[in-house]
């Protein structure tokens, strides 16, 4: 089910592409605001955010405007608990959001769209391997710096006596430059259930899968891009020298990457991948 809600032009917005977002209610019954980018294909690249980030990220902006120019359309959204879709954030939510992907995959499926990729960065990274490791009906995947050991990383946003504080309390509330959060047992546990291993080894060969990650990555080590890249039969790896989680320096240069991806016909056109 999708409602159209008007928006004004903007610097976005060439004479070739036309900006429409659309509500579509994921299977919970919420209400997932997207931004369709129309530039007349039918040819149709999905972009996924990251953790507590949304549609309008830069680099999911930057991005749309690469692949837009190129003549094929693009989607980006928020997932449920995140920007402007209806629903509770939660801390984990790995495959409740690989479902919300699902639901705008079906939507524009219904409307006649080819979904050519789905695109992802940091937890949308992941969110795009384990729908591929799950669904069959798209056949290009790009991860963006995902991260594949999910029990890493947390003591740097929890602190080192999280584990104890949650299973005291039962939650704890985090507080970044965006705002406070709370962590519950129930959504730790999700995360650390995730199995990327597994997850990778379940993609089918079919399916052509391209891993970008920063060298200068200091929310994700570069090491997880590796282990990634070991697992995919079908993948390619492409490392950003100096690049940062966030590509603050290589907006371009990650755009330029993605867009030959997109455009190429096999893993073996993209330029070199850079050894370990």
């Amino acid at each position: 089910m999708a409602q159209s809600i008007p928006l004004e032009n903007d610097a976005l917005n060439t004479s070739l592409v036309s900006r429409q977002g659309f509500t579509i209610t994921n299977n919970h019954g919420e209400k997932i605001v997207s931004l369709l980018h129309e530039t007349g294909s039918k040819k149709l690249v999905i972009l996924c955010h990251g953790f507590r980030s949304s549609k309008e990220d830069e680099i999911i902006v930057n991005l749309g405007a690469a692949i837009t120019s190129k003549g094929l359309s693009v989607v980006s959204f928020d997932f449920s608990g995140n920007g402007e879709s209806e629903g509770a954030f939660e801390y984990g939510n790995y495959w409740k959001e690989v479902e919300d992907l699902h639901s705008i995959v079906m939507h524009f499926s219904k409307q006649k769209y080819e979904i050519s990729a789905i695109v992802g960065h940091s937890k949308g990274g992941d969110v795009v391997l384990l729908y591929a490791s799950k669904y069959r009906d798209v056949h290009t995947v790009i991860n963006l710096s995902g991260r594949f050991a999910l029990e890493r990383g947390i003591e740097r946003f929890l602190g080192e006596d999280f584990l104890q504080r949650i299973k005291k309390d039962k939650f704890t509330d985090v507080t970044d430059r965006k705002g406070t959060y709370r962590v519950t047992e129930e959504s730790l546990m999700d995360r650390l259930n995730i199995d990327m291993r597994a997850a990778c080894l379940s993609i089918e060969n079919g399916c052509r899968v391209f891993t970008v990650h920063g060298s200068a990555d200091e929310t994700i080590p570069v090491e997880d891009a590796f282990e990634i890249a070991k697992l995919i039969s079908n993948h390619k790896l492409h490392i950003i020298e100096g690049a940062n989680h966030c590509y603050t320096k290589h907006q371009e240069e990650l755009a330029n990457v993605v867009v030959d991806f997109l455009t190429s016909n096999k893993v073996e056109d993209v330029t070199a991948v850079v050894e370990p």
